[in-house]
């Protein structure tokens, strides 16, 4: 008979692991999308050629090209990062490179009478952009947001090719050691799944949130 107790807690310990990772590269993700989001509809040309040659390079290569690369080449220019540093900077810029779409569609979704609206109280871009534009057009990123924050949690089973103790690792520690498939995978999928659910129910507080009082407002 084999005591189940000790593997699953070791699952659990990668599970706090993935979640560390969802949690740092999704914000590393948003900061990301905004930049190169915004950066897409600059004024300046130099800004819109950087913001769109990340976004192209990101969503057009294999994660796991870019994991390796941030893990086995940049220590051979002299960055040395964690496997933890790695993960998130490696999902953190993958997963930010859609979400820098979902902010440019969103921002151009919004109507052009808002921004004659804004021109009209003599408002600056920046005070235009800040006060009126981006709290309309944040509701509409949202959902997409949610999505990419759940690809995102998916995506860190792929750390565990640079040994990084997620809980995809551990099910594989727990069955080489066990020579069981079925409860480490099984453990790990209802994992994932209660995760997910958990960045779904979050998302939805977060839009009822921020749509309250703008029911009407945009066009």
């Amino acid at each position: 008979m084999i005591d189940w107790s000790g593997y699953i807690g070791l699952i659990f310990e990668g599970a706090w692991v993935t979640v560390q990772l969802t949690l740092m590269g999704s914000a590393l993700a948003v900061v990301v999308a905004f930049a190169a989001g915004l950066g897409r509809i600059s004024r300046f040309m130099a800004v819109r050629a950087l913001a769109t040659t990340y976004i192209e390079f990101f969503r057009g290569t294999s994660i796991f090209v870019q994991l390796f690369w941030v893990y086995f080449v940049l220590p051979f220019a002299g960055i040395t990062l964690t496997p933890l540093q790695v993960g998130v900077l490696a999902l953190g810029l993958n997963v930010g490179a859609y979400g820098a779409e979902v902010v440019r569609g969103a921002v151009k979704a919004i109507g052009r009478e808002q921004r004659e609206a804004c021109i009209a109280l003599n408002l600056s871009r920046y005070q235009a952009m800040r006060h009126i534009i981006l709290p309309q057009a944040l509701p509409l990123m949202l959902p997409t947001f949610g999505n990419n924050a759940i690809e995102l949690l998916k995506g860190t089973a792929v750390v565990s090719l640079i040994s990084l103790t997620d809980m995809t690792f551990q099910a594989q520690v727990v069955r080489a050691q066990t020579g069981s498939t079925l409860i480490p995978f099984a453990t790990i999928l209802v994992l994932y799944f209660v995760m997910a659910w958990l960045i779904s129910l979050g998302m939805r507080w977060l839009e009822r949130r921020v749509t309250r009082g703008l029911d009407g407002v945009r066009a």
